[in-house]
C-alpha cells in the first residue's frame, strides 16, 4: 500500500512480468525473469498470473462466459475445454449460473469485478494481482469483492497480491508492505487481520 505516485503500480508491473526491473534480479519460481524476452514473459503472465483491474476491462457487449473464455481462447486451449474452465472459475469467484448469459454492462459494479477475477483465475495462475479492485465499488460491494480474494487465498491457497492507497483494505491482507517515493518503508505481518463475509 501507499499513496498515489509512490510506486505501487510500477511495482505491480514488475511483479506482474508487464515491465522489467532497470537493475536488480526478479526471482519467480526460481526463475530470474527479470532478462526474459518478450515472449517469455507474454509466457509467464499466460500461464502463472492472472490480473485484476478497478476498471474491471471487460467487453461491455460481450456475456460474461465470453468475456471469460476469452484467455482461454489466447491460450490455445480445446474448444470444448473453454466453457468448463470458464464456468468453474465463474463459480470459484462466487458468480452464480443465472448470470452467464447476461452482457457485462448489465451487471452491477461488484458482479463486474466478479467476472474480472473469474478472468484472472480461468487459467489457474498461481499469482493474483489485484490493482486497486474496490476502487470503483461502494464499501458493501467492496467488502464482498475482499471476501472473494480471502477466499481464493485460504480455500484454495492462491497468492493474492492486493495494491491498495487505503489502510482499511490493506488490512484484510496477512502482510502489509508501505512504499513511499519508490521505496520500501515497512514490511509487517498483519496479526489483526479483518473478516469480511459476504450476504
Amino acid at each position: 500500500m501507499g499513496p498515489s505516485g509512490s510506486g505501487k503500480s510500477t511495482l505491480m508491473n514488475i511483479l506482474g512480468c508487464l515491465d522489467t526491473p532497470t537493475q536488480g534480479e526478479y526471482i519467480l519460481n526460481n526463475h530470474n525473469v527479470s532478462d526474459f524476452s518478450d515472449d517469455e514473459l507474454a509466457d509467464i503472465r499466460k500461464t502463472n498470473i492472472g490480473f485484476v483491474f478497478q476498471s474491471f476491462n471487460l467487453l461491455r457487449r460481450a456475456t460474461v462466459l465470453k468475456n471469460v473464455i476469452l484467455p482461454l481462447m489466447y491460450a490455445g486451449f480445446p474448444k470444448e475445454q473453454r466453457e468448463l474452465k470458464a464456468k468453474k472459475a465463474l463459480e470459484n469467484a462466487g458468480l452464480g449460473e443465472s448470470h452467464f448469459h447476461h452482457q457485462s454492462n448489465q451487471l452491477s459494479g461488484g458482479q463486474m469485478q466478479r467476472v474480472a477475477i473469474a478472468r484472472a483465475l480461468v487459467n489457474d495462475p498461481a499469482i493474483i494481482l489485484a490493482d486497486e479492485p474496490t476502487g470503483n465499488l461502494d464499501t458493501k460491494t467492496g467488502e464482498i469483492v475482499l471476501d472473494t480474494f480471502q477466499s481464493l487465498h485460504e480455500q484454495q491457497q492462491r497468492t493474492v497480491i492486493l495494491i491498495t492507497h487505503e489502510r482499511y483494505v490493506a488490512e484484510h491482507a496477512d502482510r502489509i508492505i508501505t512504499i513511499k517515493d519508490g521505496m520500501i518503508v515497512s514490511d509487517e505481518k498483519n496479526n489483526k487481520k479483518r473478516k469480511v463475509t459476504s450476504i
